[in-house]
């Protein structure tokens, strides 16, 4: 199975991880998951993470094609616009993003945002393939914390989103609307069936308690062995009670709401109002 070399930039702010993979023959590639840098106290955005990601890929030669979102995050806010802008990249994401969009344009109340993806370049199905080079990629419809996840297997690498964490830390939150412990469930054991070689890449760290660096890279076999809430052995029943219980314990995501109404939108920025400035809105008493 090719191999492609992978690159990862860690932003501990939102504590999410941006990935260049590439095809060392070709020297095409692309970035999964960029993250746009935003004060929420100040309502300012900076390129500094982007900007360290397209050092990376000029520096090296490398030509990118697609900006791939592996779902509508929650956390932070997407860079994709920059590197469309800047490297001409193409987006792409998940071809079941019309649910999110739908449900939270709903609760943003934000009128005439297309609910059919048409913000992305590129909409993927489940099985659907395609290459970055010359290395062979397919799509993993991977829904469970939310709706429209997917999964991105690259050669021998797949880039897991929000389902796994690191073993020490577990898995991904079912809470959002739309999210279900069960699909989870599903979508990790499709997800623990590819090849025991298969190197795994996850879109957040955190530091598990006992642990004090950031880890991101692990395998099939470390997974189905020690994930603290998914091992071997663990029944889709306890799982399920196990995560709604949880769950129902964790806060809202503190960039919850600048970054779902600007990442359905394919990371673009609302417009400019009469004044010339962009506004993002805050439900009251609705999150």
């Amino acid at each position: 199975m090719q191999s492609p070399e992978v690159t990862a930039f860690l932003d501990e702010v939102t504590n999410t991880l941006t990935y260049v993979v590439s095809d060392p023959e070709t020297q095409q590639c692309a970035v999964i998951d960029p993250v746009l840098d935003y004060d929420l106290v100040a309502g300012r955005t900076s390129t500094a993470s982007v900007d360290a990601v397209i050092g990376f890929i000029e520096s090296n030669n490398l030509s990118l094609d697609l900006v791939l979102e592996t779902h509508v995050h929650a956390d932070h806010l997407s860079a994709a616009p920059v590197l469309k802008q800047r490297l001409r990249a193409r987006t792409a994401i998940g071809d079941q993003i019309g649910a999110i969009q739908e449900v939270f344009s709903g609760i943003f109340n934000l009128d005439g945002i297309a609910t059919d993806g048409s913000q992305f370049d590129v909409l993927l199905g489940d099985g659907e393939e395609f290459k970055i080079g010359n290395i062979p990629a397919k799509v993993l419809h991977t829904p469970g914390h939310t709706p429209a996840c997917v999964t991105f297997v690259i050669g021998d690498a797949a880039f897991v989103g929000d389902t796994l964490f690191m073993p020490d830390f577990g898995t991904a939150r079912c809470d959002f609307p739309g999210g279900d412990a069960g699909a989870l469930y599903d979508s990790i054991q499709q997800i623990l069936g590819l090849p025991n070689e298969t190197r795994l890449f996850m879109c957040h760290d955190y530091k598990a308690p006992g642990r004090d660096n950031y880890a991101w890279q692990c395998s099939i076999a470390e997974q189905r062995e020690s994930n603290i809430h998914i091992h071997e052995g663990i029944t889709k029943q306890e799982f399920v009670a196990f995560r709604t219980e949880r769950d129902a314990q964790l806060g809202v995501p503190k960039l919850i709401v600048p970054s779902i109404q600007v990442n359905i939108r394919a990371g673009d920025l609302p417009a400019p109002e009469g004044n010339g400035v962009r506004y993002l809105k805050v439900p009251v008493d609705v999150l």
